[in-house]
């Protein structure tokens, strides 16, 4: 079961969730992409960083949940040291996106959820103008009602 079923309240529905997007690690790619022509040219010992980085993408990808729901914003990460956040709707004062080039081109980026005096940070996340979107049109709503 996923941290984001494990603490859904009651009456607590996912609205939308986010994925981690391959396309972050577009330099890693590149990196394993490299090694490997240099594994089959040279030796064998390109194997270890080649694996390093693959565990590492896997472990990012596995790892990372980011859900909104009807009452709130839930994101997790981590494997060993697990770092969550859960900002309700209400307590959001800002939501941002921040993409570079490459975030852009292949559409992933870190979104920033601004509140009760902290901000959350989290990374490599695929199509975050439509999750920033629907989160402000749940707050919205939230406060039309």
């Amino acid at each position: 079961m996923s941290y984001v079923e494990q603490v859904l309240g009651t009456d607590e529905n996912v609205v939308m969730k986010a994925k981690v997007s391959i396309f972050a690690f577009v330099v890693e790619l590149l990196a394993i992409l490299v090694l490997a022509i240099l594994c089959f040219n040279a030796s064998f010992l390109f194997i270890v960083p080649i694996l390093f980085l693959v565990a590492r993408m896997y472990i990012i990808i596995t790892t990372t949940e980011l859900a909104l729901t009807n009452k709130k914003v839930i994101a997790k990460f981590g494997l060993i040291r697990r770092n969550t956040i859960e900002l309700r709707l209400e307590k959001i004062e800002s939501i941002r996106v921040d993409q570079g080039i490459l975030g852009r081109i292949f559409n992933y980026g870190t979104i920033f959820i601004n509140g009760a005096g902290s901000a959350a940070p989290i990374p490599f996340i695929g199509t975050p103008i439509d999750f920033k979107r629907k989160v402000d049109e749940c707050i919205e709503n939230k406060l039309s009602k």
